[in-house]
């Protein structure tokens, strides 16, 4: 195929654009953001399980801790209403009963006061471990929030370079003859469409060209259409091809 070392040149720009509206397709389809978000959202999850079973940890404590209180009070009234009838009574048995009574509660009101300073101490334990858990859900909330609005603004970023790349790509490509484009879209296909020779080196796969191939080119007119004999892009040829 021939075409016109200046068509030829425009193919170097259709696969300039090509390369620009596969890498905006890229980051508006996965944002460099979206990987992190996803690990915040699984972590998120881990630590809301977490918080949960120190939360049910609290309320157990609480219960306990009201249940002992009931206690307390119960204990506290009966030594009141002991006390009341110790006080009025004029039965020496039934004084030495309430005595002994009277005791017992007073042991009982202990215990339970001793283990009520003991679930006060594990509750506020339980406070400060629920704290700790509700402010590193907190972090893990901002951070996600502010890495969601930065991934929407690259996506809107990426969108737009796709949308004007694509009308500068079919602008370009307006103005390349019909047959030389299907053939760098055919190729484009598998590889890069087409590339600069510069240095005798071709920018689509980075291969130095055998002397052989070099002398190939040489003799080519400059309408002719070449590939590089490694990748098959298409060569474009310049004063900067080292020929």
């Amino acid at each position: 195929m021939n075409a016109s070392p200046a068509d030829q040149r425009r193919l170097l720009e259709v696969a300039d654009l090509d390369a620009r509206i596969d890498r905006a397709d890229t980051a508006r389809k996965n944002p460099a953001q979206a990987a992190r978000v996803n690990e915040l959202l699984a972590k998120r999850q881990e630590l809301s399980q977490e918080l949960a079973t120190r939360l049910g940890a609290r309320d157990d404590l609480r219960a306990e801790l009201a249940r002992i209180e009931s206690d307390v009070a119960v204990v506290d009234a009966r030594r009141t209403r002991d006390s009341e009838r110790l006080a009025t009574s004029t039965n020496s048995k039934e004084a030495q009963g309430l005595e002994s009574e009277l005791a017992s509660l007073a042991r009982r009101k202990s215990d339970l006061e001793d283990a009520e300073l003991d679930i006060m101490d594990r509750l506020e334990q339980a406070d400060v471990a629920v704290g700790e858990q509700e402010a590193v859900i907190a972090e893990t909330n901002a951070e996600g929030s502010r890495l969601s609005a930065e991934g929407k603004q690259a996506v809107a970023d990426a969108t737009a370079a796709f949308e004007q790349a694509t009308r500068d790509r079919a602008a370009v490509a307006g103005a390349v003859p019909a047959d030389l484009l299907a053939q760098y879209e055919r190729i484009a296909k598998r590889t890069t469409g087409a590339a600069l020779l510069r240095a005798r080196t071709c920018e689509a796969c980075r291969m130095v060209l055998a002397g052989t191939d070099l002398q190939t080119l040489r003799q080519a007119p400059d309408d002719l259409v070449v590939m590089c004999p490694e990748c098959g892009a298409i060569l474009v040829r310049t004063e900067e091809s080292g020929l």
